[in-house]
């Protein structure tokens, strides 16, 4: 990057941040907005509000009093950015990727701190979790959304809620039920998912899995081994016979299973026992390339019918996935899919490019917290801390659309397939329809590599 390079960047900065006006109503946020920006962006070693504000010339207390009580709107902030991604960045195979992230943290007055799972120390530690929506376009990522998840502890304190600042309209809410309204704020600014992909924490969740259906999204996402269902449709009786309705006493409920129906099994014990995925050989995929060589995992795959809706019958036929990686037999995931692979459209390649897709929005936690300062907030109020959020995305957008930019100038018309390692990177071109995905490929069992088992 040469220097004109660079100065051009401070340009685009510039241009970038008038597209947010309409969030404030004076000029003086607008400045703390590009002050806080350009400090995230820049070489501090600690980017928290007063390392930046005193960096810049400007009382801390400035900075503070924008984040945690400032007079604008942080929320059209958040969906100014949703609409900028959707306007400039929409393709066919973009995914939508649903993770958590933890920030550890002292004491017990920051909004929603608590002793719970962090993926930062890969622990359970007194910290606060934040739930995230990312999007994933080629080479090109970003975080689309993000909510603070409050503990059923702190939603039923009212005296922490009054310190924190906690709307009164805020209740306690599950990891999935806030993913699942993120989906939706996003599909109504105007973002359009090929499919989204998620762990397992929002893959047990019936209610989420319903509300995709709901909204018409697709999904490849990890389930745990305890989900149960069907390979084969049961028999749904939809009203009852002539004989049952003279019959006195209490009415069954109708729609329901056949007494004859056998009854919803684990997938673990499906992929052991059942003759569908026992008489079927595994294949073996490429997934990526890892820095010893190609990463592979044996896949399988079957027609699957989860319970759905209230009354937990069958319907739509799913597709699930068991995979084994190759150099660790005992690591197994399942993954499911409202895509039905007896559908033309449908490939195994293109599900399993979603499913193990995930890996971008930990790029961008990477990225965010190491050097834009994600994690580097101590505002303890509840909106503090959203805005917070919502300015560190801002920025992650920017810096997203200049390496955008530079890219395309290199390389005109392409996306780069981030998934392969830089000596055998593919790309993808931009007319490629939705079921070619690129470098997700059957890997040959004589084909030579020095980290595949021989003995696998």
């Amino acid at each position: 990057m040469d220097v004109k390079t660079i100065k051009s960047i401070g340009r685009k900065l510039k241009k970038f941040l008038k597209q947010f006006e309409d969030c404030f109503n004076r000029s003086e946020p607008r400045e703390n907005l590009e002050t806080i920006v350009r400090g995230q962006l820049s070489d501090l070693e600690r980017k928290s509000l007063e390392p930046i504000a005193l960096a810049a010339g400007v009382p801390p207390r400035t900075l503070q009093d924008f984040v945690s009580s400032g007079h604008w709107d942080h929320q059209r902030m958040r969906d100014q950015t949703q609409e900028i991604i959707a306007n400039r960045h929409a393709h066919p195979q973009a995914i939508g990727v649903i993770d958590e992230s933890g920030n550890p943290k002292k004491g017990d007055c920051t909004c929603g701190v608590h002793r719970q799972y962090c993926g930062n120390t890969g622990k359970v530690d007194n910290c606060v979790v934040g739930v995230h929506l990312g999007y994933v376009q080629g080479d090109f990522q970003c975080i689309l959304d993000s909510d603070l998840f409050l503990p059923k502890e702190w939603a039923d304190d009212q005296e922490r809620r009054e310190k924190a600042k906690v709307p009164s309209e805020v209740t306690f809410r599950t990891k999935p039920q806030i993913a699942l309204g993120q989906v939706k704020r996003a599909l109504n600014n105007g973002v359009r998912f090929s499919a989204l992909t998620f762990d397992e924490l929002y893959g047990r969740s019936g209610p989420f899995l319903d509300g995709l259906v709901e909204l018409g999204q697709d999904y490849v996402g990890e389930i745990p081994c305890d989900f149960t269902g069907w390979l084969e449709k049961p028999k749904v009786l939809l009203e009852p016979t002539p004989a049952e309705k003279r019959r006195k006493g209490r009415k069954r409920q109708y729609p329901r299973l056949s007494r004859r129906s056998r009854p919803a099994c684990e997938v673990r014990n499906l992929a052991t026992y059942s003759p569908a995925f026992r008489d079927q050989a595994w294949q073996r995929y490429r997934i990526k390339d890892g820095e010893r060589g190609p990463i592979v995992w044996e896949v399988k795959c079957a027609v699957f019918y989860r319970k759905q809706g209230q009354d937990g019958l069958p319907k739509q036929a799913h597709t699930l996935i068991v995979a084994r990686n190759v150099l660790k037999p005992k690591e197994i995931k399942y993954f499911l899919s409202n895509r039905s692979l007896r559908s033309r459209e449908v490939t195994l390649e293109g599900l399993l490019w979603i499913a193990f897709s995930r890996w971008p929005i930990e790029r961008c936690f990477e990225i965010g917290k190491r050097d834009l300062g994600m994690d580097h907030f101590e505002i303890r109020h509840w909106e503090g801390i959203h805005r917070h959020f919502y300015i560190s995305q801002l920025t992650q957008l920017f810096c997203a659309e200049v390496q955008h930019d530079l890219r395309e100038k290199k390389t005109p018309g392409t996306v780069s397939d981030g998934r392969a390692g830089s000596a055998s990177r593919k790309r993808l071109d931009y007319s490629t329809t939705l079921g070619a995905f690129g470098t997700i490929e059957l890997f040959s069992q004589n084909h030579r590599c020095d980290n595949v088992l021989s003995t696998a």
